[in-house]
């Protein structure tokens, strides 16, 4: 009997002491505000599964919502805010304008960038209120066929614009230049040689009756996938 109650008092004693611990775990859990729920679930069950995390949300290049296709750049042109916010332009992640990188000036804002392998060549930016539009008009002349050209606005982009500047940016396929006047907001890509007009432009009126600042309207934020000319086309 002796012996019998021996083996039967040691594994009471065993269990006690884990039932014990258990408890122990389960208060401390509440007490510094865990899920004792879930702690006695992994306690009794013995698992160690670690709650689901949550889904991390992608981000793609220039901020994009989605992912370009392939043959595609992503970009993204925003213009200046009044003339405290300097303008950006973004390619494939990249900064290639911007006012940290020291490159962005009054009027228009211009990178431009070889269509079929998508590098940067250049980046300038003209005074469109005190400059001269011959500047702009020696830059943009010697094109070559399918290049690039980003242009983002900062304080005034239209003052010292002539016909002959205008009808350049018109072959690059710009719509709303014609039109363009002082302090509007503009963000545009265009193409040298572009057949049609281009689907990436935007454009806001300068109104002191809709105009988001004193004295100019909103900044604009453009971005999209353009696809790289073949080298055929180039």
């Amino acid at each position: 009997i002796t012996q019998l109650v021996v083996h039967v008092v040691g594994p009471l004693r065993a269990v006690a002491v884990l039932l014990l611990v258990g408890l122990t775990w389960v208060l401390a859990s509440s007490i510094l505000g865990g899920d004792s729920n879930l702690v006695v679930k992994h306690f009794f069950s013995g698992t160690n599964e670690e709650p689901t995390a949550e889904p991390k949300h992608h981000r793609y290049k220039c901020g994009l919502s989605a992912p370009c296709p392939q043959k595609h750049l992503a970009f993204r042109i925003v213009s200046g805010a009044a003339n405290i916010i300097g303008p950006k332009i973004c390619l494939e992640d990249k900064i290639l304008v911007s006012s940290v990188n020291n490159n962005v000036g009054r009027g228009l804002n211009i990178a431009l960038v070889n269509g079929v392998s998508g590098d940067l060549l250049d980046t300038k930016s003209f005074d469109m209120w005190a400059g001269d539009v011959t500047d702009l008009l020696k830059y943009l002349l010697p094109l070559h066929e399918g290049t690039l050209v980003f242009v983002a606005s900062f304080d005034d982009p239209a003052t010292k614009l002539n016909d002959e500047a205008r009808r350049l940016f018109e072959e690059l396929g710009s719509t709303a230049v014609k039109e363009l006047t002082f302090r509007d907001s503009w963000v545009f890509l265009g193409a040298k040689g572009i057949e049609n007009k281009s689907p990436f432009e935007q454009r806001m009126k300068n109104s002191k009756n809709s105009n988001k600042y004193e004295g100019w309207p909103e900044s604009l934020e453009m971005d999209g996938c353009v696809p790289l000319r073949s080298p055929s086309e180039g």
